[in-house]
């Protein structure tokens, strides 16, 4: 493979018509605005890369991705780390903002979901068209366990691909669901050992590839039509509920107990 373009977070590899993006954060991958647009970048430059006719979005490290880096103001960080978006209505310069540009690529996509995709780090795993996994991988959607809302678009990406039951199963009750537990629902759909995931993914790319790059493009869009602007519309109401939500008691316990690895006491302010 070779190296293509100049990230810091993330490295990208082009050969034979697959690319490879590989998020570089280890040992747990938590991603903060700077990631997130990292990879919206690699992503449309290799649209406008006629070489690359499919992707595979992987992660070296434990986790594939476990959340939001809270010490960076979480999901309302901002590219410097501050905070003062808390309060501000969805901008330009938003993490969602660069969410959706994920969205909004044109090129297939395969994930290599290899270990925890938890919270905003499961939304990411939601961005791939298909996702190959493992039995030591967990999916979560621990926002409610966090004591706030969906982000990062689950609400409408979730229910879409396991439908609307599994989907409220998940975020009422932010159960952790192994990797054999997230094909059965739909959540993912190649299982294999650990240490095959990220080649068996790269196969799956490769046979992608070797189809009609315009056909699978214009199917795609087809199967993806409007997804990218429900979920603009639905992280503008995630963004609102999370600003609301933060602001309680509760929010406070749930950063707290997951920091001190304990069940949350939640009081309901």
């Amino acid at each position: 493979m070779a190296a293509f373009g100049s990230y810091q977070d993330i490295g990208v590899d082009l050969s034979d018509h697959v690319a490879v993006i590989e998020i570089r954060r280890p040992p747990f991958n938590f991603f903060d605005h700077d990631l997130i647009a990292e990879i919206a970048d690699a992503f449309e430059t290799l649209d406008d890369e006629a070489e690359c006719r499919a992707l595979v979005l992987a992660a070296e490290g434990k986790a594939f991705c476990a959340g939001a880096d809270f010490s960076a103001g979480g999901d309302f960080s901002d590219g410097d780390g501050n905070e003062a978006n808390k309060t501000r209505p969805l901008s330009a310069g938003h993490l969602y903002q660069e969410a959706v540009r994920l969205m909004r690529t044109k090129k297939p996509i395969v994930g290599a979901i290899h270990g925890a995709a938890v919270g905003g780090g499961l939304g990411l795993a939601m961005v791939p068209d298909l996702r190959v996994t493992c039995p030591e991988a967990r999916f979560c959607a621990n926002f409610t366990r966090l004591g706030f809302h969906p982000g990062f678009g689950l609400s409408v990406t979730l229910p879409e691909l396991i439908g609307k039951s599994n989907a409220a199963l998940m975020f009422y009750t932010s159960r952790r669901f192994k990797g054999d537990e997230a094909v059965d629902m739909g959540l993912a759909d190649v299982l294999v050992a650990q240490d095959q995931v990220r080649q068996t993914a790269m196969e799956l790319a490769a046979e992608i590839a070797t189809c009609a790059p315009l056909g699978v493009m214009s199917t795609r869009a087809t199967m993806r039509a409007g997804l990218a602007d429900r979920v603009a519309a639905a992280t503008d109401h995630e963004l609102a509920e999370q600003t609301r939500l933060r602001q309680t008691e509760d929010f406070a316990e749930g950063v707290t107990a997951m920091g001190e690895r304990r069940i949350p006491n939640f009081v309901g302010r």
